[in-house]
């Protein structure tokens, strides 16, 4: 499963890039843009470092910060259609790609805790 899900948070991060070039240049736009970018491209990053932890302590500090970083990910990308910079339609599948990644990383997170009370 970690291989399949570093090459799923590395799509997710360059979907955001795509995105972000994508975004007109009117200064909200760049903004509200660069926030996602910082967030979106460190999901991968995060987790990555959670599979080489070298304690169960270590791996959850570090999901919990990829799924922080997907948490701010998707306030940005519901910023961008409230703000009407880009349409819902456009940003759905990504939305739901972000929601997807919060349920793995906070299932894998709560494996991992109750399995270390044991």
């Amino acid at each position: 499963m970690s291989q399949e899900l570093i090459a799923r948070v590395k799509d997710f991060a360059l979907r955001i890039i795509h995105l972000y070039i994508a975004l007109p240049r009117r200064t909200e736009a760049q903004v509200i843009g660069k926030q996602l970018l910082r967030s979106g491209t460190s999901v991968g990053a995060h987790y990555s470092e959670a599979t080489r932890a070298r304690s169960k302590a270590e791996f959850i500090s570090k999901l919990e910060v990829a799924l922080q970083e997907l948490e701010e990910s998707r306030y940005w990308i519901e910023l961008l259609t409230m703000a009407e910079i880009v349409p819902l339609k456009r940003l759905q599948p990504l939305l739901e790609e972000t929601t997807a990644l919060i349920a793995i990383f906070t299932a894998s997170t709560k494996t991992v805790k109750r399995s270390a009370i044991r």
